[in-house]
């Protein structure tokens, strides 16, 4: 067995810098909690960090760590501080009829939300799930949000969606970044929320993911709306309009 890590360096975060517990107030977790592209790792000693921290381009032999390392395999702890959200989306087809439905809880209060688009896809509804809860709630907030999407956890906490940004929306220098009007709104909502995003299995008995996963389904079902984007091929165009034709 190997050396426990008792020390966390922390490269890109909230405040970059050496801690030596994981979660609580002042922590390391706390640093990287819901930071897009966040860069951290745990060592057995105070001088193995330092060293990192100061040349993290080092080979230590040791993997890389990001954001949602932890939130992969975290069990979100009841709260009266962050607001609550699950989000899915469903596709029949891919492309096809598809939907979102999100759940969003604030303390005792419970908000669910959906909607129906006659021609899409499953990662545009993913996307859209998160933004349609994210834009319903009008002042800053902290938010922990749960999505059984790799695709949306992963393009945010590991930096990918906002790479693609800052390369002109280009995923690689030969092809552009599907779904740019998406994330780009999604982007802008992580500026404006402290989020914590968490992956969680889909089709697990999770009560909430299951909800969702039944809005977004009937959404789907009942689809009444255009997802103009989509139809009029301009996904890969940062600030198009989503949605909103019937």
């Amino acid at each position: 067995m190997g050396n426990p890590k008792k020390y966390y360096a922390v490269v890109r975060g909230r405040r970059p810098g050496i801690y030596s517990v994981w979660y609580g107030t002042g922590g390391a977790e706390e640093q990287i909690r819901g930071y897009a592209a966040a860069l951290y790792r745990g060592f057995a000693t105070r001088d193995e960090a330092r060293r990192w921290l100061e040349n993290p381009s080092a080979k230590t032999g040791k993997p890389s760590c990001t954001a949602d390392a932890e939130a992969d395999h975290a069990e979100p702890q009841p709260s009266s501080g962050p607001i609550v959200v699950y989000t899915d989306g469903a596709c029949s087809g891919n492309p096809g009829p598809g939907g979102y439905g999100a759940v969003i809880l604030k303390g005792e209060r419970r908000i669910e939300i959906a909607q129906g688009f006659r021609l899409t896809t499953n990662n545009r509804m993913e996307l859209m799930a998160c933004i349609a809860a994210l834009e319903s709630l009008k002042a800053p907030a902290v938010v922990d949000l749960h999505s059984d999407s790799r695709y949306v956890v992963n393009g945010i906490c590991k930096g990918w969606a906002r790479k693609w940004r800052a390369n002109g929306w280009m995923r690689t220098k030969s092809e552009a970044a599907e779904n740019a009007d998406l994330w780009e709104k999604l982007l802008d909502l992580c500026d404006k929320h402290r989020i914590r995003f968490f992956w969680v299995h889909g089709h697990a008995g999770n009560r909430e993911n299951e909800r969702c996963d039944q809005l977004a389904t009937d959404a789907a079902q009942n689809a009444d709306m255009e997802d103009v984007a989509y139809v009029r091929g301009r996904t890969r165009v940062a600030g198009e309009s989503a949605a909103g034709l019937r």
